[in-house]
């Protein structure tokens, strides 16, 4: 009896802790965005900050900004920045924005939606992704160089090299979480390095921690992956051929993705749900 009581025991407690998940329908979809690359939500503000493109993903031509939208998809502001090059990863610290903008970091005030600073990193090719500790210390992946530099006081400083393809960044409770290739790596305060998960099918490009500790990764080529903490992967999206699934947000209140389609000029919306 006692031996029964045990493996219902187990099987209860498995039956709770082991869920699959899923995306929901789409929720809502964003359109006639020029070419989306990076969502941002702001809990605080709740707004969406979307890094448009709008053109290359390597030219300085001035053409490319940020919009603005409501947390239902509809827009608020479509040029609430205007005059950069191809902005691609969004970062917050307080009241700035942190942009990373090719070879350069802008910097914004969020009040006044002013550019307040543009910070040239010396040797940078192809700034990807940005995110921020908790002392306003800045990050930043350069895809192209395999780098990443690191921004403090307002100076610049080569953090990481030889980081395969590096490109999603996420600063969480003293670790920097690295998106290498097909990767995921876990970064300690001493720059050790230990894989989380490994063999997402593409180069993954952006990554968000959920409540309980595991990750949604996704891979630009239009892929959305469920990590887990043991590094068990999960596929929940492969619409590769059909449009992109760039560097996502989140709203862990919501429990909703935030998906930039890229090259098919939308941001969509869906909620993620467990069986």
């Amino acid at each position: 009896m006692k031996h029964k009581f045990l493996i219902l025991s187990v099987f209860i407690a498995i039956s709770f802790t082991v869920k699959a998940q899923h995306l929901s329908k789409v929720i809502w979809e964003s359109q006639n965005l020029p070419v989306p690359e990076s969502v941002l939500y702001h809990k605080t503000q709740k707004n969406l900050y979307v890094s448009l493109i709008d053109g290359a993903g390597n030219v300085k031509d001035g053409k490319g900004g940020i919009a603005v939208l409501n947390p239902d998809g509809s827009v608020k502001k479509a040029n609430w920045v205007k005059g950069l090059n191809a902005p691609k990863g969004l970062a917050v610290y307080k009241k700035t924005l942190y942009v990373a903008d090719i070879t350069t970091v802008v910097s914004i005030d969020i009040p006044t939606g002013k550019i307040i600073n543009k910070l040239e990193i010396e040797n940078a090719v192809f700034l990807n992704d940005v995110t921020v500790d908790k002392k306003g210390v800045v990050y930043v992946s350069d895809t192209r160089s395999n780098k990443v530099y690191r921004i403090n006081d307002g100076k610049s400083e080569l953090y990481l090299e030889n980081v395969t393809n590096t490109n999603g960044l996420k600063w969480i409770n003293k670790k920097l979480y690295v998106l290498a290739g097909t990767e995921l790596w876990k970064i300690d305060e001493n720059k050790n390095s230990s894989v989380v998960a490994k063999g997402f099918e593409k180069p993954g490009d952006g990554v968000e921690q959920l409540q309980n500790g595991d990750f949604i990764v996704t891979c630009w080529a239009g892929l959305i992956y469920y990590v887990k903490a043991n590094g068990e992967i999960n596929k929940l999206q492969d619409v590769q051929g059909q449009m992109n699934t760039a560097d996502l947000g989140y709203n862990s209140k919501e429990n909703v993705l935030y998906i930039p389609t890229f090259n098919h000029n939308s941001v969509i919306a869906y909620k993620l749900l467990a069986d």
